[in-house]
């Protein structure tokens, strides 16, 4: 997406130019006083807007400028729905979201706390998760406990609420721990896709401080309110351990102040929690403060995975790719893995996609090969170019700069390509943080 200076536009995302198209039909229909309809346009217009600002806008002052329309569009969509659910005939409304141009004196103080909670309701606007990441539970390999502990906290109160009343409540608070890359915000993405029926927040620490004081904690307590709003619905808290770590003397006011708001959101006298789930991340559960690991009642240790969980990690992020491997050579490559994270199997796959171009890249010689049409998979051609060694029969002497691309065959992934990423791709979990990680399962979590 790009911002064009002094225009106000945007060019490029798919969102924001429906987002447009949907304001400018609203706004017809607001000066035709076809209300209902402008409403609805108004209110589907601000969910294009909120995804924009999440996945399209490249820039702050972007993000700044589409927070400033959703706002004022949000603004006129709640004048027209007092005006429509009003039985008395209210006075004329200017079109666009102006209103009367004089505030009566008694809802001068209405108005202001309106326009500071609509203020910080546009900032956390973009940690709503509009457009779902599409991972489903079968695309986390294992992890069967804290996939088993997620169902039962988010899946299971939304079908089958009568289970959960009385004494026995859903989950409120878990938390996902283990070295980095083992896929705790990879299972927070599956929740995301599998609660259809949650809101579900996605928040780091740079959504929730602010360099004005008193704002931070503000921005908390706003989303808390708006996740209450909209429940059943999950706050996901990416290295919740920037924001809640140990209090200590040497920290500054402001973050004592967030992380007191956050005790009292969390689990405060007079906040109803039902229906809301906080789902934390973190890679250092130790630097936790423990008023707010308390809060967490699950403790969800994400280790690193076992021998036949990492050979289906292979095989997941190989994918559709052409390849010559079997599922023993899976296997295989699960047992050498030892140690690896699943981001670190991700990399080890990614280096041997790459091998087929290095091949291509280096190759000397190109023999003709049977394969199928780049125009049309269906059509099986002759005339196809794959490299080969200067040996081969039929070889011919030329580099992948001669080659047309529409006749280029690249060779399939092999064992021995994976075989080879795996010896330069080293893991990259110490055995020091596993010891840690395993001292505070001990004394506080449970496995994963």
């Amino acid at each position: 997406m790009r911002y064009i200076e002094g225009r106000g536009s945007y060019y490029g995302g798919p969102a924001i130019c429906k987002a447009i198209e949907l304001v400018t039909k609203a706004t017809e229909e607001d000066k035709k006083k076809n209300y209902e309809e402008a409403l609805k346009l108004y209110e589907h217009a601000v969910e294009y807007f909120l995804h924009a600002i999440k996945y399209e806008a490249q820039s702050d002052k972007a993000k700044e400028s589409i927070r400033a329309k959703c706002i004022q569009y949000l603004d006129r969509a709640e004048k027209l729905k007092k005006y429509l659910g009003n039985d008395k005939k209210p006075k004329p409304m200017k079109a666009g979201g102006g209103g009367s141009s004089k505030k009566e004196s008694s809802d001068s103080e209405d108005d202001e706390k309106s326009a500071d909670t609509k203020k910080f309701e546009g900032a956390l606007s973009g940690a709503i998760v509009m457009e779902k990441p599409n991972i489903q539970w079968d695309d986390v390999a294992g992890l069967h406990g804290a996939k088993e502990a997620l169902k039962e906290a988010v899946i299971l109160p939304v079908k089958f609420p009568h289970l959960f009343t009385g004494k026995r409540k859903p989950w409120r608070g878990i938390l996902l721990y283990g070295p980095p890359g083992t896929g705790k915000s990879f299972l927070a993405k599956a929740v995301a896709t599998e609660a259809n029926n949650s809101t579900f927040f996605s928040v780091s620490s740079s959504d929730l401080v602010s360099k004005w004081l008193g704002e931070s904690e503000k921005l908390v307590k706003t989303l808390f309110s708006m996740a209450r709003e909209n429940k059943p619905s999950i706050i996901f808290i990416d290295e919740v351990d920037a924001l809640c770590g140990s209090r200590s003397e040497n920290e500054s006011e402001s973050a004592r102040r967030i992380k007191t708001e956050f005790l009292v959101q969390m689990q405060g006298v007079g906040n109803d929690q039902d229906g809301v789930l906080v789902l934390g991340a973190t890679n250092i559960p130790w630097s936790l403060d423990s008023a707010i690991r308390r809060r967490f009642e699950k403790r969800i240790y994400i280790p690193l995975p076992e021998a036949p969980a990492r050979s289906l990690m292979f095989k997941l992020h190989l994918g559709s790719t052409p390849n010559s491997l079997t599922d023993e050579d899976f296997k295989q490559l699960g047992l050498k893995a030892e140690g690896y994270s699943g981001a670190d199997v991700s990399i080890v796959v990614r280096d041997a996609l790459m091998q087929p171009v290095r091949k291509v890249q280096t190759a000397t010689h190109f023999r003709k090969v049977r394969g199928p049409s780049r125009d049309n998979p269906d059509e099986i051609v002759d005339d196809l170019l794959t490299p080969c060694s200067p040996g081969a029969p039929g070889a011919i002497e030329m580099n992948w700069t001669q080659v047309d691309g529409h006749k280029l065959l690249e060779p399939v992934v092999s064992m021995a390509d994976m075989l080879m990423s795996l010896q330069t791709q080293k893991a990259t979990v110490n055995d020091d943080d596993l010891k840690k990680h395993e001292e505070f399962t001990n004394d506080f979590g449970q496995e994963g």
